[in-house]
């Protein structure tokens, strides 16, 4: 039995210190096919985000992390010349076959029903708002993805040696965080990261023969007929 491996999120514990504190939501519906054999993979995101900052949003980021597994990219341009290189990576992405490489990219991305104009920076897609997002105020985001999972070099990729088929981490287009200092659009170089906290409703699509292990709650399982889903008391 084959293994797939999906990593939404994390989980966060925080304690509001004063008055003037906030933090930034989302929710995000997704639905995802993965094609075993060729290692792409479709979807469509519906994410609805709240502003609770104090100031009016102009604009988004999503991050889009498997841009970086390429030849040429930000990520392999640190890894080949930074006096400060991550240690932990044991691949010249430079050299990396075609199979071996990874991408994500977005289309037909509307806020609230209509297109938008968006600017992609490798791992970093800007998105200019048709409307503003005052305080307080939320916008629904609708876009499709497609991509395709790399070669493991650290959390993420296929093929592990520990014999997992796919880790999917940072797989599907992700809000950038808005906090206190701005945005954090930060370029993927293979160093920390960090998202918005919200809900997820993921479904996924894939060979019956593969196990699937993810944090949540299956919500399926008697139609699947394995795993476990939330119950009510």
């Amino acid at each position: 039995m084959r293994h797939l491996l999906i990593y939404c999120f994390l989980f966060s514990i925080s304690t509001q210190v004063s008055s003037q504190y906030w933090q930034q939501s989302v929710d995000y519906n997704m639905s995802v096919y993965l094609d075993s054999r060729t290692s792409n993979y479709t979807g469509k995101q519906k994410l609805i985000y709240k502003n609770n900052s104090p100031e009016t949003l102009n604009k988004v980021f999503y991050h889009l992390y498997f841009n970086a597994f390429q030849p040429g990219s930000e990520m392999a341009v640190q890894l080949k010349n930074s006096p400060d290189k991550n240690t932990r990576f044991k691949v010249n992405l430079d050299s990396i076959s075609k199979d071996q490489q990874g991408f994500l990219k977005v289309a037909n991305l509307t806020q609230d029903g209509v297109l938008v104009k968006t600017i992609n920076s490798e791992t970093i897609l800007e998105v200019i708002l048709n409307r503003p997002i005052a305080p307080g105020e939320s916008s629904v985001f609708e876009l499709s993805f497609s991509g395709h999972v790399p070669d493991v070099i650290r959390r993420a990729g296929k093929n592990s040696s520990e014999g997992v088929a796919f880790s999917m981490a940072q797989w599907y287009p992700k809000m950038a965080e808005y906090d206190r200092e701005g945005w954090n659009t930060d370029p993927y170089i293979g160093r920390e990261f960090h998202g918005v906290w919200g809900d997820f409703d993921v479904k996924i699509t894939l060979d019956k023969d593969f196990v699937v292990a993810s944090s949540g709650y299956l919500q399926n399982a008697d139609e699947i007929g394995m795993g476990y889903s939330e119950r009510k008391k």
